[in-house]
């Protein structure tokens, strides 16, 4: 794993656990970081992890639109 340091300015009311949660969130958001991985580098769970996705902004389920509504095709042809 890399190391990264980051000076975030003392007015920033931010500690280090929600820096983590921040910047693995928004990794996980874009496709950066698979679940398991942004969860470790938030220092949680996956369980928990994906509990306070939600406090972020970010879904669990990241499709496009273009992905979802392939899988909504796919489900109808299975069902006929």
């Amino acid at each position: 794993m890399k190391t990264l340091t980051i000076n975030i300015p003392d007015t920033a009311d931010i500690d280090d656990k929600e820096a983590k949660m921040l910047l693995a969130s928004r990794l996980y958001e874009k496709g950066k970081l698979t679940l398991g991985q942004a969860a470790e580098l938030a220092g949680y769970s996956k369980r928990t992890f994906m509990e306070l996705l939600a406090d972020y902004d970010v879904s669990l389920i990241n499709y496009s639109p273009e992905e979802l509504d392939e899988d909504i095709e796919n489900a109808q042809n299975y069902s006929r």
